[in-house]
């Protein structure tokens, strides 16, 4: 089970204690990346045994500022990630979406919340969500596409279906997630990427590009159906600028290497390419990743541990925090894509996970201690 490591009942000397503590490290010049902390009464160190506390009886652990915003979900009208047959109209989503954003906000009112990443721009799918009151709980929203893959729509359409996703929901639109493969042929990649950053330069805030690595062969997929999808399945495969063998594609000569293009990589339990990930993500000068959280994994042993290692070797760019997957117990039926049974479970992760690797500043916490001594 995810750990409880909410601050309530937190003592106001142990605030003020670490207020003075903060201030005091954070001229030192070995301290220079501690800009955010992490906290728990000392009575719950038990429960985690990645800290450990310190002489004032609290345990502290000061993290840098790297997560600009946490993303709810991963496509949620695609049925390999959502079954929206166990949910028609998406009415338990939309309860659920919602529920997290309350909760991260009660965590750290200044993130920025994204609704995840909509599969094929569906801005049909946005008008719904806007109708069930979940754009009014996120900050902006998130958008993919692969018109060169597998959506019935042209790659040209890119400005024209950005532009209605902004009119449908009053938000900035963020590009999660656009790619193209290179299946057939590495100069189609080539083509797809050039052409995509002429199509969405200037119309967005970010475009992540899906992805840095190809799939490795001996790992599945995540779709419903599998190799019964045909070579729809298979193109899943060849969507890095990284070939399974270390080799650099056609397409990452075309990768512009002045941060204005991030990428989205999902790192698998315990996956052996992050570190390789992090240096070639340097070596393309990106400044800005979209990751994933997965619920389920929380609940496998060295869960946490895993985490820790994960968010701490992305600490030199800005994530995009995704939070998806349901733990098989959880769910309606035993499945990782099937809504929960109770959606508050969710929003208990979701501020677990803010808790611990994106809370507020103590700049923050000082502020509103010093207005409380003066009332």
């Amino acid at each position: 089970m995810v750990p409880d490591l909410r601050p309530d009942g937190f003592p106001l000397v142990h605030i003020f204690g670490l207020v003075v503590l903060f201030f005091t490290l954070r001229d030192r010049p070995e301290s220079k990346q501690a800009t955010k902390v992490f906290f728990v009464p000392s009575d719950r160190a038990n429960r985690d045994p990645v800290l450990s506390p310190d002489k004032t009886g609290i345990i502290v652990e000061f993290r840098s500022t790297m997560v600009e915003a946490v993303v709810l979900w991963n496509e949620p009208n695609n049925l390999s990630h959502w079954n929206f047959h166990l949910d028609p109209g998406w009415e338990r989503f939309s309860d659920m979406a919602r529920l997290a954003s309350k909760a991260i906000r009660n965590v750290n009112p200044e993130l920025t919340i994204v609704l995840g990443g909509v599969s094929a721009c569906d801005n049909d799918f946005l008008r719904l969500m806007a109708n069930r009151g979940v754009i009014d709980c996120v900050d902006a929203v998130g958008v993919h596409g692969f018109p060169l893959d597998w959506n019935h729509w042209r790659i040209e359409e890119w400005p024209d279906r950005i532009n209605e996703a902004a009119e449908v929901t009053g938000k900035p639109v963020w590009v999660l997630e656009v790619g193209a493969s290179s299946f057939g042929a590495e100069e189609v990649q080539a083509f797809g990427l050039e052409r995509t950053v002429e199509l969405l330069s200037g119309k967005t805030d970010r475009i992540h590009w899906y992805s840095l690595f190809d799939l490795p062969a001996a790992w599945p997929a995540e779709t419903r159906h599998k190799e019964a999808e045909g070579s729809s399945y298979y193109r899943h495969y060849y969507l890095g600028l990284i070939r399974d063998d270390g080799k650099l594609k056609l397409a990452a000569r075309h990768f512009p290497r002045d941060g204005s293009l991030g990428f989205c990589q999902w790192f698998h339990f315990e996956d052996h390419r992050l570190d390789a990930a992090v240096r070639r993500m340097k070596e393309f000068g990106v400044r800005y990743v979209r990751t994933g959280l997965s619920w389920a994994d929380s609940f496998r042993p060295n869960a946490v541990a895993w985490f820790d290692r994960m968010m701490a070797a992305l600490e030199p760019f800005d994530v995009s925090l995704t939070l998806c997957f349901t733990p098989a117990h959880l769910g309606i039926e035993p499945h990782h894509t099937s809504p929960p049974k109770a959606n508050r479970e969710f929003a208990d992760f979701a501020e677990w996970a803010i808790s611990r690797y994106a809370p507020r500043a103590m700049a923050a916490v000082a502020t509103e201690f010093t207005q409380e001594r003066a009332i």
